[in-house]
């Protein structure tokens, strides 16, 4: 690349998936930065939470997304391998092909989730977390999510279960994930256009919300809400408590959590319990903001870099 700060390259997995990875910076702090979603996939949005001069960083398209092959969009039976073990998997693979030892590890939304598993199956690798908008993907906050925020946006969601058809006993995120995976094609895309304006509903109520050009893309709104869909129905393939069931495995390791007050697609109560057992790390509450704003943006960019100032 032109860019004499940003390389970029694909490292191919026994599996046979090729991922899609960018190393920014030159700096002496190693870090790794997480995409949210799953699936939303890189953009050079998340450069801008680092200083080149301090950082080295490693980013990527995770499975299924982005520039990493193949698409979930072109492979249904990829999904197959699309776990969060294999994620994590995956990178500790970057890692060792960058020559890391241990890293600063940054997440957002899903990132936050993927960035805590990681540092529970591996917590020498990680010399702290910084977590913006923290999810933990549990079957509650998928229940949250997907069910109980009828109550706020009925009208909403009662149109997404109209297009999941759930039978007597199903979930609504089962039955959205059966659409999902349907071999018609004109079922997975109204399932994928459907969940595309419920993303746009419930981060609403926050008064600095901007609806995402994404969703109206046919083809990423598809590979987005496949992964989503995916991740959630499984609740991150973590088991139904998941994250909170080893945090034990965090002692040690320094964490920042930013967290919006309004942030109703991943309720305060996420981090709050989650801080409660994982006494090294530090809860910022941001008034006003619901999952992501220029408050949280800051607030996590000046803790990326109180972090890696650490002695």
């Amino acid at each position: 690349m032109a860019d004499a700060l940003l390389i970029s390259g694909w490292i191919r997995r026994p599996d046979g998936v090729e991922l899609f990875w960018e190393r920014y910076g030159s700096g002496s702090a190693p870090a790794l930065f997480l995409h949210g979603g799953p699936g939303s996939g890189l953009s050079s949005h998340y450069r801008s939470y680092f200083d080149p001069n301090l950082h080295t960083v490693v980013a990527f398209d995770q499975r299924g997304c982005g520039r990493s092959v193949p698409s979930v969009v072109d492979d249904l039976q990829s999904l197959v391998q699309n776990t969060t073990q294999r994620l994590i998997e995956d990178i500790e693979a970057l890692r060792e092909d960058a020559g890391i030892g241990r890293w600063l590890v940054v997440g957002l939304s899903w990132g936050a989730t993927l960035g805590l598993a990681y540092a529970q199956a591996h917590p020498d690798r990680v010399s702290g977390l910084v977590l913006g908008a923290v999810t933990t993907t549990s079957r509650d906050e998928v229940q949250s999510l997907t069910q109980d925020l009828r109550h706020v946006f009925p009208e909403q969601w009662g149109r997404l279960a109209a297009v999941a058809h759930p039978v007597p006993g199903e979930r609504l995120v089962e039955a959205l994930y059966r659409g999902i995976i349907s071999p018609d094609h004109a079922e997975r895309q109204g399932v994928a256009t459907a969940w595309g304006e419920w993303e746009e509903t419930h981060p609403s109520l926050d008064a600095n919300f901007v609806p995402s050009p994404r969703w109206q893309d046919p083809r990423r709104s598809l590979e987005m809400a496949t992964l989503v869909l995916h991740y959630w129905s499984h609740h991150a393939f973590l088991g139904e408590a998941g994250i909170m069931n080893q945090t034990s495995r965090l002692a040690g390791i320094p964490g920042t959590m930013v967290h919006g007050r309004l942030d109703i697609s991943s309720t305060m109560s996420v981090p709050s319990d989650l801080s409660q057992s994982w006494p090294d790390s530090t809860l910022i509450e941001i008034d006003g903001e619901g999952h992501f704003g220029e408050q949280i943006f800051r607030t996590v960019k000046d803790a990326v870099r109180q972090m890696s100032e650490r002695p």
